[in-house]
Order: structure tokens, then sequence, then C-alpha cells
């Protein structure tokens, strides 16, 4: 199976070993929009163990890589994303040093180290040779319905203006640091799935399979880490955000979204998973890497990374 001709021409993928200092990040880093800044925060709580689970499965995939151009993409990858996990957990203290508890963490480490582990809950079946590749290759396919997202909401905000004009530099300069290389590597956890599956129809129809899991995982995950920080901020505004139950999250990043453009909206989020189920779908189309490398190009946090 070949991917779709790329457009763009290809590059190296080089990890940014970034620092940021949040000591004079506010709270509610995006200003007087404390739905926004909690349903981003929440993100810090996630990724941390989610990216170093991507490392993991990644290194245990390489393995099976034939293509010598393929391999150097997924190193790149994992190198970047080991960067990113670093960077989150940094950007936990920042929470913490504002009073917020961050044991919603310990969800996402559940979820990556347990459930998404080599072997969930103990399964004894899955650790037979004959099921372990499958059941690297079926992560290999939740990264790739993953990143799917990173990549597109990374395209988001390297279009987005809203950030700079409300938002703490340095946060802002974090998120839209991680995002430009989210666009830079779109393409690296699709093609490694494209890569492992046997048949174009058993790739088609498990990345559909497994969209279906990853879409509404991605929901919850969201919105219930915005929730958690929302809980424990003494502004009521925030604390509204605590009480709403998911459907009532998805209606207010959808009015949030298009009221101050600080958060896409629920509707961006749903177009971006159809065009996942087209079968001509492919990430490159899907993002703009020039765009992403000019970002970097100017980011303080990577300016300053490229003079060490």
């Amino acid at each position: 199976m070949n991917a779709p001709e790329r457009q763009q021409p290809r590059h190296t993928l080089q990890a940014r070993r970034v620092q940021f200092d949040f000591a004079s990040t506010p709270l509610h880093w995006l200003r007087d929009d404390p739905f926004s800044t909690h349903i981003i925060n929440g993100i810090h709580m996630l990724l941390p163990a989610g990216e170093l689970w991507f490392c993991r499965v990644y290194n245990q995939a390489l393995p099976l890589v034939k293509d010598d151009t393929l391999r150097e993409d997924v190193e790149g990858f994992i190198r970047q994303e080991a960067i990113h996990s670093r960077q989150h957990t940094q950007a936990q203290t920042y929470l913490q040093a504002h009073g917020l508890s961050v044991s919603f963490a310990e969800r996402a480490e559940w979820l990556f180290g347990t459930f998404l582990g080599e072997a969930p809950f103990g399964v004894k079946w899955l650790q037979r040779e004959s099921w372990k590749k499958q059941w690297l290759i079926t992560r290999v396919g939740l990264i790739a319905a993953i990143e799917h997202f990173t990549g597109v909401l990374g395209q988001w905000a390297m279009d987005n203006e809203s950030w700079e004009l409300n938002g703490d530099a340095t946060m802002v300069d974090l998120f839209k640091w991680h995002l430009a290389e989210e666009v830079e590597h779109r393409t690296v956890a699709y093609d490694l799935f494209e890569h492992l599956c046997k048949t174009e129809l058993g790739f088609y129809v498990s990345r559909q399979a497994l969209m279906a899991i990853v879409f509404p995982l991605f929901l919850h995950f969201i919105a219930e880490g915005g929730r958690q920080l929302a809980g424990q901020d003494p502004d009521p505004r925030a604390r509204r955000l605590a009480r709403m139950l998911l459907p009532q999250v998805l209606v207010e990043l959808q009015k949030v979204g298009k009221q101050t453009r600080n958060v896409p909206t629920f509707g961006f989020l749903l177009k971006a998973t159809a065009r996942w189920v087209s079968p001509n779908f492919h990430p490159i189309h899907e993002g703009d890497t020039e765009q992403a490398l000019a970002y970097l190009a100017r980011s303080p946090a990577a300016q300053a990374a490229a003079m060490v």
C-alpha cells in the first residue's frame, strides 16, 4: 500500500529542547475566559502519560518497520513526543502553584498504563506471541486516530490569532510550539499504521473502528480534565463548567469557540472526524508544514533552544 503522493517536501524531524517559565503566568491565562483556559489546561494532565505511551508503543513497533525513511520519521516522532511529555509535566507545576490538584493525571496514567498497556488488566492471552503483535498494531492504530486530532488542532492553532491577543505569552508559546510540531509530524502515525497493516481493506476498516473508540474518549477526557480543574477554581464563572455534563460542555464549546475563537468548536471536531472516514483520506492534506515551521522559527522557546 502506498500513501498518497506528498504535496510538500519531506524534511527530517528534529527534537527542539525547549524550556518554559510559568512563574508569571496567571491561572486564567486566556484573559476573561475561564472556560477555554480550563478546557485547554486539562491537556497538561492528559498528555504526559499519553505521549510517553506513544513513545513506548513506537519503540516496540520499530523492529517491524521495513522502510528506512519511515523508520527515520518514527524515530524523530519519538524524540519530539518525549519532549512534549516533559514540558506538559512541567506545566503541571504551574497548576499546582495556583493551588489546583492535578490528581486527574492519575486517570491518564491508568488509561495508558493499564487499559492500553501491554497486557490490559493482566489478560494473559494478549501476551501470547500470536496476539502480542496484533495488540501492538492495534495500539499503533489508536495513536494514528489520536494524532489526527492533534494534527488538525495544530493547524487550527497555526491559523488562530486570538491566543496572541488574549493570552499569556509563555503559555501560548508552549501550546503553539507543541501544536506546530504536531503539524510537522502529522503523517507519521498514519503512515506507520498503514505500513503495519496487511491489506488495504483491513487498514481502512480497522482505522474506522479505532476512530469510533478514540473520538468519544477524546471528548470525554478533554471535558473531564477541564471540569476537574474548574471545580477547584474560586471564580464562580469557572465552577459553572465543573457542574456541566458532557453534552453541556460540547454545547458550551461550540458557543465559546464561535464567540472568542480561543477554542475550536465542537462542529470543527465533528468535521475533522468526518474527513477521516473517506477512503482517500491522508493527513498530509490536514495541515501546512511550511506554516508550522514558520512558527517554530519565531517561537521564543524554540529560538532559545536552538542557541544552546
